[in-house]
């Protein structure tokens, strides 16, 4: 049976359903590959809403992993690079908004186990994620613990790209005679000190760069019609569908084959007519 996912529930309107439990699409673009990811954004609303704000915002834009631990986790969404790809680069830490609530006890609850992303935090403060997120590349249950320097709240799982956490957990300790794929384990002060670098060189084209996008689906109103864009998942069928009853009896108005690119197809039905559209993609 094949698993299905779709990013948003949306009419011309902006009303939303919410009656099929299913999430938001997030892709997690690098060097060795994209990591799709579905976010619980039903069970984890604020932990969510929280990260999807610092995507739209641009906040995460040229953004590294800036902690890795094979066997345990990588971590990003603390800082990005200005001025990247020139002599000037630098590193800046990305301004956060206010903490968060705590969500680990809302909804389903998630373990930390290998291919889910969650949010970091600070020791001893429940209450303290901002911008901060890892994925766990083992099964590191013991941070749902019940403590104030555990609870890190899951707010998604991977979809696809597990061979791209394999390749971080394939990364080793620099000794000073790796070629690549490296960590500089205690070479620098915190938060650096388990910094992972392509090549054994402090340089910004060796900084393990994560872009992130979501599926973004929108709907415009063009010359009476209605135009549905998002940004396609390569390699997977996406469908956009419509319904104009609810409960829910889906349609397809359009199946393809995605290529990462943002596509949009255009509804031939008059704009008085109501509709509901999603966007599935086939996992």
């Amino acid at each position: 049976m094949s698993r299905w996912r779709f990013a948003a529930w949306i009419s011309l309107s902006l009303c939303c359903v919410s009656s099929v439990r299913a999430g938001t699409l997030a892709q997690f673009r690098t060097v060795f590959g994209n990591v799709d990811v579905e976010l619980y954004d039903q069970d984890k609303p604020v932990t969510v809403q929280n990260f999807i704000r610092y995507v739209q915002s641009g906040k995460f834009q040229d953004e590294f992993a800036h902690r890795l631990m094979p066997g345990f986790v990588v971590q990003g969404g603390g800082f990005t690079v200005t001025n990247r790809g020139t002599t000037n680069w630098q590193i800046a830490p990305i301004v956060t908004y206010a903490p968060i609530t705590n969500e680990f006890g809302t909804g389903r609850r998630f373990s930390n186990v290998y291919g889910t992303i969650a949010m970091a935090k600070l020791g001893g403060d429940t209450n303290s994620a901002s911008s901060e997120w890892f994925f766990n590349l083992a099964d590191n249950s013991y941070l749902d613990a019940p403590d104030t320097n555990n609870f890190f709240v899951v707010f998604g799982t991977v979809l696809r790209g597990t061979n791209v956490l394999n390749i971080l957990n394939n990364f080793q300790y620099y000794t000073g005679i790796q070629a690549s794929n490296l960590v500089l384990h205690q070479y620098y002060a915190p938060p650096f000190d388990d910094l992972p670098l392509l090549y054994p060189s402090l340089a910004d084209t060796n900084l393990l760069f994560v872009d992130i996008s979501l599926l973004s689906v929108q709907i415009t109103a063009t010359n009476h019609q209605r135009q549905i864009s998002w940004n396609s998942v390569n390699g997977k069928t996406n469908l956009v569908e419509y319904t104009t009853n609810l409960p829910p009896a889906w349609k397809t108005l359009a199946s393809t084959n995605g290529n990462g690119n943002r596509y949009t197809i255009t509804d031939p039905a008059a704009t008085n007519t109501f509709r509901f559209y999603r966007v599935r993609v086939i996992y």
